[in-house]
C-alpha cells in the first residue's frame, strides 16, 4: 500500500504542474496588464498636456506659482494653486472626520464588540461606501449646509466645510473596515501576555494591538487619503466651483476633480487651450495622489520593520 501511494505522488503532482503554471501565467497577465493600464493613462495624460505647457500663454512655472485659476474666462490664467488649496482643504476636513472616528469603530469593533454584533454591523457600516457620491453631494447641499448656517450665520451654502464633513463620512468606512481587519490580524498572544502583566482590554487595544496593526491602518489612512483627493461629485455640488486661493474652510472653492467635470461637460471644443487644461490639472491630482501612497508605503514598510 505504501509503495502503491509513494508512486502516486509524482504522478498527481505531474498533473498539477500544468495546472500551477497556468495560474502563475494567469496572475503575471494580470500584473501586467494592471501596469500597462497605468503606463497608459500617464501616457495620455503627458501627450495632452504638452501642448497645453507649449502654448505661448501657458509656462511651467505660472502653473505651479500663479494665484488665478481662469482658463474659462477671457483674462486667462492658469495658476493651479486655487484648485489644490481646494482639494487640499476638503481633504483634510474629511481626514479630520474620518481617521478618529474610522479609528474608534475599528478598535471597538475588533477589540469590544462581540462577533455576532461585529458581523452585523461591519456590513451595515460598510454599505456608507456603497451610495452613490451624488447622494452625498445634495444631502451636504440640502441637510448639513444648511444645519451649518444655523451654527455659523453668514455661511454660504456652497463652502467646503460641509463639503468635507460629508467627504468625511463617506471615507469613514474605508479606514474602519481595513483597520479592524488589521488589528484582528494581530497575534492572540500579544493580547494574552498585555492582560498577564495586568492590563485591562483598553490599555491593550490602545497600547499593544493598534501600534503592532499599525502598518495595516496606515494603508488604510492612505487609502482614505486617496479616495478624498480624488471624490469628484460632492465638491463639484457642494463645495462652490469657483477658484480661489483659499485656506478658510467657510468660503466655497473649486477641487481639481471639480474642474475637470465642468470642462468635460461637452462645450469645449477637442485640442483647445481650456480643453487641454483638464490634462495638466489631471498631471498635478495624479502626482499628489502618487506621492499620497508613495509616503503611505515608507510608513508601512517602516512600522512593518518595527512592529
Amino acid at each position: 500500500m505504501s509503495q502503491a501511494l509513494a508512486a502516486a505522488r509524482p504522478m498527481a503532482a505531474a498533473r498539477l504542474r500544468p495546472l500551477e503554471k497556468l495560474a502563475e501565467a494567469g496572475l503575471l497577465l494580470a500584473a501586467v496588464f494592471s501596469v500597462c493600464v497605468t503606463a497608459g493613462i500617464v501616457y495620455v495624460l503627458v501627450s495632452e498636456a504638452v501642448p497645453f505647457f507649449a502654448h505661448p500663454d501657458v509656462t511651467v512655472w505660472k502653473f505651479l506659482t500663479d494665484t488665478q485659476w481662469t482658463p474659462l474666462f477671457a483674462d486667462k490664467h492658469f495658476g493651479i494653486l486655487p484648485l489644490v488649496s481646494g482639494t487640499l482643504m476638503t481633504t483634510a476636513i474629511a481626514l479630520l472626520v474620518a481617521m478618529p472616528v474610522g479609528t474608534v469603530i475599528a478598535i471597538w469593533l475588533s477589540e469590544f464588540a462581540s462577533p455576532r454584533l461585529r458581523d452585523t454591523l461591519k456590513p451595515v457600516l460598510e454599505l456608507l461606501s456603497a451610495v452613490p457620491t451624488v447622494v452625498y453631494g445634495y444631502f451636504a447641499i440640502t441637510a448639513v449646509a444648511p444645519a451649518m448656517q444655523r451654527l455659523y450665520p453668514g455661511l454660504p451654502l456652497f463652502n467646503m466645510l460641509s463639503a468635507g464633513l460629508v467627504m468625511g463620512l463617506m471615507i469613514i468606512p474605508y479606514v474602519s473596515s481595513l483597520s479592524e481587519d488589521a488589528m484582528r490580524a494581530v497575534p492572540m498572544l500579544l493580547r494574552e501576555g498585555s492582560y498577564g502583566l495586568g492590563a485591562n482590554r483598553l490599555t491593550t487595544a490602545v497600547r499593544v494591538v493598534f501600534p503592532a496593526a499599525l502598518s495595516g491602518i496606515a494603508a488604510s489612512y492612505v487609502l482614505a487619503i486617496s479616495r478624498a483627493v480624488g471624490e469628484t461629485m460632492i465638491v463639484a455640488i457642494a463645495a462652490g466651483n469657483q477658484p480661489k486661493l483659499t485656506l478658510d474652510p467657510t468660503e466655497g472653492a473649486a477641487t481639481i476633480t471639480a474642474y475637470i467635470v465642468q470642462v468635460s461637460l461637452g462645450d469645449l471644443p477637442h485640442g483647445s487651450l481650456e480643453y487641454q487644461s483638464i490634462f495638466a490639472a489631471g498631471i498635478a491630482l495624479f502626482i499628489m495622489t502618487l506621492g499620497f501612497n508613495v509616503i503611505g508605503a515608507g510608513l508601512r514598510r517602516r512600522y512593518r520593520q518595527a512592529y
